[in-house]
C-alpha cells in the first residue's frame, strides 16, 4: 500500500483501487495507508481518503469488490498500467492473462517473510515474458503458505511498495530501464538485490509460440 502514496505524490492523475476488504489492526504494519482509526472500514475508501489528502488533484477509483474473471477486464479497462500487490496465486495469475489479452504492462510485486520479488510482465510483446512463462501454473492450494500464516516484515513491504512505484513511474513517462524480462529479488535480511533475466518461455501456454489459452482463465 505504499506505491499509490507515491503514485498520487507523483501527480498521476487517476488512479483505481481494487480491493473487497476491510482495515484490521494486523494490517497497519505494513500498509501504511491506514491508521488505526480506519480499523474496519473498508480498504479503498480509506485509501481514497489518504490519498485524496495527499494530493486533491489526483482521482482516485474505489472499487470495493472482489477481482474474478467475471470483473477483471471491465476494472483494468480505463488504466494505462496494472500494479498488482496481491497475497494469492488465482489473483495473480488472473491478473496476468487479464494484462495479457488488454496488452496492458504488469508490474508485479509480491513479499514472504524477509524477501521481495518484483517484475513487469509484457507478455503481449513477441519477444518480453509473461508470469507464466516463470510460474506456468498455479501451485496446488495449501502447498505453499501464506503471508498471513509466515508473517511480513513491514519495512520490507515497503521496500518493494516504493520500488513498484518507481517502475509504474518509468513506465508511464517512458523513462530508463524497465523490470521487464527481468524479476528483481531483495532480501531484507542480508540487504541484498540480484536481478535475474527471465525469458520468453516458447512453451508458454499464454504467450507462448503455440498457445493454449485463448481465453481469460486462472488455471490454465
Amino acid at each position: 500500500m505504499r506505491c499509490p502514496a507515491y503514485l498520487a505524490a507523483a501527480g498521476i492523475g487517476r488512479l483505481g483501487l481494487v480491493d473487497d476488504d476491510a482495515v484490521s489492526l494486523s494490517n497497519l504494519q505494513r500498509q501504511i495507508l491506514f491508521r488505526t482509526a480506519d480499523v474496519g472500514r473498508l480498504k479503498v475508501a480509506a485509501g481514497k481518503q489518504t490519498l485524496n489528502a495527499l494530493n486533491p488533484g489526483v482521482t482516485v477509483d474505489i472499487h470495493p469488490v472482489r477481482l474474478t474473471e467475471a470483473n477483471v477486464m471491465e476494472l483494468i479497462a480505463p488504466y494505462d498500467i496494472i500494479a498488482d500487490g496481491s497475497d494469492n496465486f488465482t489473483t495473480r495469475f488472473l491478473l496476468n492473462d487479464a494484462c495479457f489479452f488488454a496488452k496492458k504492462p504488469l508490474v508485479s510485486a509480491a513479499v514472504t517473510e524477509f524477501e521481495g520479488q518484483l517484475a513487469t510482465y509484457k507478455g503481449f510483446a513477441s519477444d518480453l515474458p509473461c508470469y507464466r512463462c516463470l510460474f506456468a501454473t498455479p501451485p496446488p492450494p495449501g502447498s505453499v503458505a501464506s503471508c498471513s500464516e509466515t508473517g511480513v516484515l513491514g519495512a520490507a513491504a515497503g521496500v518493494m511498495g516504493s520500488l513498484q512505484a518507481l517502475e509504474v513511474l518509468k513506465e508511464a513517462a517512458g523513462l530508463g530501464a524497465g523490470l521487464a524480462g527481468k524479476v528483481l529479488i531483495y532480501k531484507a535480511l542480508s540487504t541484498e538485490f540480484h536481478t535475474v533475466a527471465l525469458a520468453k518461455d516458447a512453451a508458454c501456454a499464454l504467450c507462448g509460440k503455440k498457445p493454449t489459452i485463448t481465453g481469460l482463465s486462472r488455471h490454465g
